[in-house]
């Protein structure tokens, strides 16, 4: 890739920043719940449940996907930059941790305080409909200041929102066709993040396994895969593999519970 392309590219990229989040349910079971928390989750599982089922037989698998009923493991962050090459490339992290309000916390602090918040976009596939609303509710629940970059969404409807949707970028307009991230990488000919783990593992990974660096480490996957996806969307190159750096994780040494 020529020099000044590199840097076109950048300037269009260089407040993206693409994120994923690994979400698990709030309990490692329905009978960890408290009486309370069972009612309700019995409640809202009454819309889920298939004949011959109860909610608490879902619980286990649904729950993770609701941010009333379950929490955020890992966030995967990464940013695009130019190379000591000038070549255009990524750099992914993530911020993971048994304890949620830990990486709410570093995640607060890396949009409000360590990088431009009036310029940040914010890029997931299915984002809009997942990651960012996910976000929200999660540092509500937990009684945590919304950070300003998730916060402006509130009351927006997702053609209003200034953030990137990778998914919404492939569907054209249409409203009812979801295509996960597998699928695109397929299509643009990518690597798929897709290895021995995927998410409908992550819960039992997560409570059966006590892995969360493996969680972490695919997370990151996803992160660098959809950074390729939405260069492809917008027609841009995309970057050698070379170019791709994924930080290993490291358990975080201050996140009491």
């Amino acid at each position: 890739m020529q020099d000044h392309n590199a840097k076109n590219l950048f300037q269009k990229l260089k407040d993206v920043l693409v994120i994923d989040l690994e979400t698990v349910p709030m309990a490692a079971s329905f009978a960890d719940l408290s009486p309370a928390w069972q009612k309700l989750w019995e409640r809202k599982a009454r819309f889920l449940i298939k004949e011959g089922q109860t909610g608490a037989d879902i619980f286990f698998d649904a729950a993770a996907i609701y941010a009333e009923f379950g929490k955020i493991v890992t966030i995967g962050v990464g940013k695009y930059y130019l190379n000591e090459e000038q070549e255009l490339a990524f750099k992914v992290t993530s911020i993971a941790s048994d304890n949620e309000k830990w990486i709410l916390e570093q995640f607060y602090d890396l949009v409000e305080n360590k990088l431009n918040t009036e310029k940040i976009r914010l890029c997931a596939h299915n984002g809009k409909e997942f990651d960012f609303p996910y976000l929200g509710r999660r540092y509500m629940s937990n009684g945590m200041t919304v950070p300003k970059v998730i916060r402006q969404l509130q009351g927006k409807k997702p053609w209003e929102q200034n953030h990137l949707d990778t998914l919404e970028l492939w569907k054209f307009g249409d409203f009812k066709h979801f295509v996960s991230l597998d699928l695109l990488a397929h299509i643009f000919d990518l690597q798929s993040s897709k290895t021995e783990l995927d998410g409908s593992r992550v819960n039992h990974v997560y409570y059966h396994n006590n892995d969360l660096k493996s969680i972490a480490d695919y997370c990151c996957l996803d992160v660098a895969l959809t950074a390729q996806v939405l260069l492809k969307l917008w027609e841009m190159p995309i970057m050698a593999d070379k170019n791709v750096k994924i930080v290993p994780f490291k358990a975080p040494n201050a996140s009491p519970e």
